[in-house]
């Protein structure tokens, strides 16, 4: 019963912020390096963020680098990701993703950069 539920999207003008969240459920949460991806309508899913199990070490795709920080609180089994100076090309459907066996996704929550 793998499970990992997104919150926190929601409509926001360009420059502004939002923090995304993904609670986890149903595996050993703190032993699991955890990502981030994204998918706008008609356009491939492509991948965000991704953080080691501890947190030691995250790594970013070059069209968010230096703009969002990923992090996570093993202790409640949550990854987040942390979105500055948004730009309306961040649109898209945003997915927590694990790989337990292969790989899990959640349901999404929507992130729209538009004034």
């Amino acid at each position: 019963q793998v499970q990992l539920v997104e919150s926190g999207g929601g409509l926001v003008q360009p420059g502004g912020s939002l923090r995304l969240s993904c609670a986890a459920s149903g595996f050993i949460f703190r032993t699991y390096l955890m990502s981030w991806y994204r998918q706008a309508p008609g356009k491939e899913r492509e991948w965000v963020a991704r953080i080691t199990s501890s947190g030691g070490v995250r790594t970013y795709a070059d069209s968010v680098k230096g703009r969002f920080t990923i992090s996570r609180d093993n202790a409640k089994s949550t990854v987040y990701l942390q979105m500055n100076s948004l730009k309306p090309e961040d649109t898209a459907v945003y997915y927590c993703n694990v790989l337990v066996g292969y790989n899990r996704w959640g349901q999404g929550t929507q992130v729209t950069v538009s004034s």
